[in-house]
């Protein structure tokens, strides 16, 4: 039995079993060869299984390790204040990319190496329960995100108490439940016709077409359907409630409703939502077409399915980008916001409040630059200025600058600086 070493004998165009309902066609010639179907060998798709799967395993691996690594870093800095729900969320979508990079990605270039199963019907098994149990670990990590920025915005009061372990809790069983039957469906097989030739396949394991459609779109309703329609009630409702308080305050700014930080976090979990919807929503769309209109899908080139399935999977490698755009930028506006803050506190020295008392102005003014203008040298306030008739009395600076009070300014109705004492 010879294989053949080149695909130019092959007619047929099925790059993958896995699409197939059930074993391809073998050709024996009159001279005692053996012809196999093109998914049976080597062929385009597995080259670029393996190159696009090698090249996502390094950036995904590299990314998601490091979002993992700062995000306990920042919990052991902090290791006296009780981590943010938010953290330990993102450090679970980290996890569970992470899973699709060293479970999915690497069994994905082994198989199209070897192009046939090379190991047991255990491990076939086994490997397809978590060759989709990170990407269902990643979906229900992103709505209960979701659900976690709802009550976090909406209902801040409620449902609190251990809100984020047990919407975790939930997204692990549930990712495992969703898996578990893909361990009973997918098992190893002979070809019927090629001694010798094992593949690791989920031919035969529904009783008709009609149950198979019907797991097929349970599973697209689990993994994609569900965390959409969670996705879009959660953060419409989100917005609409920010737009209705904004308009309420008189057309102010949506920091006056969420604070800065939660608005960081808000649009942060938003972009990771957006770019899951980019990755997979045109891979779903092919296999809807598949299941709905065979005939029609089968003119589309064998190869596009396979690189839609690739492009959802570079879902793992985008999540990190967006978390480190999003905190390089919080970096950048917490810094700005500190030298503003800096420059503000210096201007707002000038400011007055004015207040009536016995049918006079009496105003008091905080003088901080005043005070540290010099390096804290307070001689510089000992001289005598006039200002447009009205004289400041300077009072009791040093006693306020030694018991840190801020000092005060008393406008009287005399015209002149009282000295302050020379500081020794």
């Amino acid at each position: 039995m010879k294989m053949p070493q080149t695909e130019d004998e092959v007619n047929e165009k099925i790059y993958d079993h896995r699409i197939m309902p059930d074993w391809s066609n073998v050709v024996n010639e009159t001279n005692g060869t053996m012809h196999y179907s093109k998914d049976m060998i080597f062929n385009d798709g597995h080259r670029l299984s393996i190159t696009v799967y090698s090249i996502l395993l390094v950036l995904s691996s590299i990314g998601n390790s490091t979002v993992l690594y700062l995000i306990v870093k920042r919990r052991w800095h902090n290791r006296t204040r009780s981590p943010s729900r938010i953290d330990i969320m993102l450090m679970h979508l980290a996890i569970a990319d992470l899973m699709v990079t060293f479970l999915l990605m690497p069994l994905e270039i082994a198989w199209a190496y070897t192009v046939q199963w090379r190991s047991t019907d255990f491990v076939c098994r086994t490997m397809s329960f978590f060759r989709v149990f990170g990407l269902y670990l990643s979906s229900f990590v992103l709505v209960s995100i979701s659900i976690d920025r709802y009550y976090a915005i909406l209902k801040p009061l409620k449902f609190s108490t251990n809100r984020g372990r047990i919407m975790l809790a939930i997204a692990w069983i549930a990712s495992v439940i969703c898996s578990t039957p893909q361990a009973f469906i997918f098992h190893l097989e002979q070809h019927p016709k090629v001694k010798g030739y094992y593949q690791c396949v989920a031919f035969h394991s529904f009783p008709t077409e009609l149950h198979k459609l019907i797991y097929q779109i349970s599973n697209m309703c689990a993994m994609y359907a569900f965390p959409l329609v969670t996705f879009i009630y959660c953060y419409g409702r989100i917005y609409l409630e920010i737009y209705r308080k904004s308009f309420a305050r008189f057309r102010r700014s949506n920091d006056d409703v969420l604070g800065r930080a939660k608005k960081r976090t808000l649009k942060m979990t938003i972009t990771i939502v957006i770019v899951f919807v980019i990755c997979w929503t045109p891979y779903y769309i092919m296999c809807l077409w598949f299941w709905l209109d065979k005939p029609s899908a089968d003119n589309v080139n064998p190869l596009l399915r396979k690189i839609l399935f690739i492009f959802a999977c570079t879902n793992s490698c985008m999540n990190p980008l967006v978390y480190g755009v999003f905190n390089i930028r919080g970096k950048a506006n917490n810094n700005n916001t500190s030298v503003h803050n800096r420059h503000t506190s210096l201007s707002s020295g000038g400011r007055m409040a004015m207040k009536e008392r016995n049918g006079s102005a009496h105003t008091v003014v905080t003088l901080p630059a005043v005070i540290n203008g010099s390096n804290g040298d307070t001689s510089n306030v000992t001289q005598s200025t006039t200002l447009s008739n009205d004289i400041f009395t300077i009072s009791k600076i040093a006693e306020d600058i030694e018991k840190e009070k801020p000092p005060k300014i008393i406008i009287s109705d005399s015209i002149e600086f009282s000295h302050m004492p020379q500081s020794q």
